[in-house]
Order: C-alpha cells, then structure tokens, then sequence
C-alpha cells in the first residue's frame, strides 16, 4: 500500500494526485480557451474533488493559465499549493524556447505571483536547461528567490540525475518534474536518484498524452477494475513510488472527475508486475 499523501520540502502536505494546468489554455497552449469559465469551473471542481496541489507554468498561455488559477480559486489559502514553472519563452508558431537568463527568470517570477495573487510561491520550478545559459546561474536565481522569501521551494523540470545533483549543491531541490509514464519510463534513473533524496517527482505527460494502445495488458486490467486505460496508467503511476505525484490535466469536467477516481483503484502485484 503506497501513501496517499506526500511532503514537498518536507513539509508542503498534498494529495499525490494533483492537477496540470496547461490544458486549459488555447490551441497549442497558446491564448484563452474557447470557453474561459468552463476552464475556471474544471480548476474550482478540481479542489472541490480534493485536490490541493495545482501545477502550471508562466508560458502556459503564455500568462493564461496562471492568470485563470488566480481568477478561479483563493491561492492564499494554507490547504492549496500552487506550482509554476519560469524558463521557457513562447511565440505564435507556439515554439517552446528556453530562456534561462538569470534576469529572465527573477522577471518571470514577478509575472507569476502577480497573475496568480500571492506574495509567495509555493514550488517555483526551472521549466528547462538552457544551452545559451549555464545551468548553476539559473539555478542560483531561484535559490536567491527562496533565500528572499518570495519562494518557498524550489523544483526542477526536464533534467538529468548529473543536473540534479549539481542543483542540490547550490539550493535543495523539492521536486522534479520529468516526462514519465507507464509507457516511456526514460527517466526512470530520474525517478530513482528522487527516491534515494526523498524528493518528490511530478511525471508530466502522465497519461501519455493517449498513447496507450501498446502497453501490454492494460485493456484487460482496465476491464478487470470496470475503468478506462487512462485510470490504470494513473493508479499505475501513483503504486510505482511513494514520491510520484501525477498531474493529469483536461478541460473537461467528466475526464477530471474520472482522473482523481483514479486514486481510488488498488492494482494487485500481478497486475502491477504485467505492467512493468
């Protein structure tokens, strides 16, 4: 039996399955939605549902799904956690650039906490490495964030075992937030050295953005448990660490509600060893 619950930085107390945001912006996650108050409704039935830990990012939109989060739900309250990410630039052909520049990203951060309504940012995250930038300068920039107080802990996204290790000599690392799911495991070292620290790791693309038709077994265990395929690559995610905490993301209510019922299916060892 897996814990139902998992202490970002120790003490950070949230369900470990939590809520992507990026989903309810525009085409190519660029822009408003078509309807702007169903994706305010989906963010406020998430917390209603029992999620309190919501992640997004300042180039969701860009700006529009952090602006919507602070629109939708009081971010001050003690039993929410908002994460955001600072690192990636966007443009109307909807290219995802990084941009590590340590002025970038104080600049960011001041975007973001003004969007979403906080004076302190629960997790705020390095999007992505930057070629243009050495790594140790843009993670010294959110180290020099916390030390401030306007972050109260730092996470890293999209980063190999060797950065992580680099990071944690500089600031302690809270969480990692990698591509990870029952059908690309590539950054299982990621998952294990985020074990052995105890840090929690966010797998982004949880459901594998549909792409599920070649894992073996899966259909039938989905049957076996009356649930869709996307609900047993979820429960797969949550039994396969203590320190996984996916965040499915839809702008749809019935698939968010079908998500979080996810977290109430119990795979058997044979099931979780078909999977694996």
């Amino acid at each position: 039996m897996t814990d139902d619950t998992f202490d970002i930085g120790g003490e950070l107390t949230v369900n470990r399955l939590g809520f992507g945001a990026m989903r309810i912006t525009g085409e190519d996650v660029i822009g408003e939605p078509d309807d702007v108050e169903n994706a305010r409704d989906v963010v406020r039935r998430a917390v209603e549902l029992g999620v309190d830990f919501i992640d997004t990012a300042d180039s969701y939109g860009p700006g529009v799904s952090e602006r919507l989060i602070g629109e939708a739900l009081d971010t001050e309250r003690d039993d929410l956690v908002i994460a955001t990410k600072g690192g990636l630039l966007r443009n109307t052909d909807a290219d995802w650039l990084p941009h590590g520049d340590p002025d970038y990203l104080r600049n960011a951060y001041l975007c973001s906490r003004d969007r979403l309504g906080v004076d302190t940012i629960d997790l705020y995250q390095l999007h992505r490495p930057d070629s243009d930038t050495a790594f140790e300068d843009s993670v010294h920039a959110l180290a020099e964030l916390k030390d401030a107080g306007l972050v109260e802990h730092v996470g890293l996204s999209n980063v190999s075992v060797d950065q992580l290790d680099r990071a944690r000599d500089i600031v302690e690392i809270a969480t990692v937030q990698n591509q990870y799911n029952v059908a690309n495991r590539d950054a299982q070292a990621v998952l294990d050295a985020c074990e052995d620290y105890g840090i929690g790791f966010i797998p982004w693309f949880p459901l594998a953005a549909g792409e599920l038709d070649d894992v073996d077994g899966i259909d039938d265990i989905a049957q076996r448990h009356d649930a869709t395929p996307y609900q047993i690559a979820l429960a797969w995610l949550l039994e396969s660490s203590d320190v996984t905490l996916p965040i499915p993301g839809t702008a749809s209510l019935e698939h968010l509600e079908q998500n979080v019922a996810a977290a109430d299916i119990e795979l058997s060892d044979d099931e979780l060893a078909t999977l694996r």
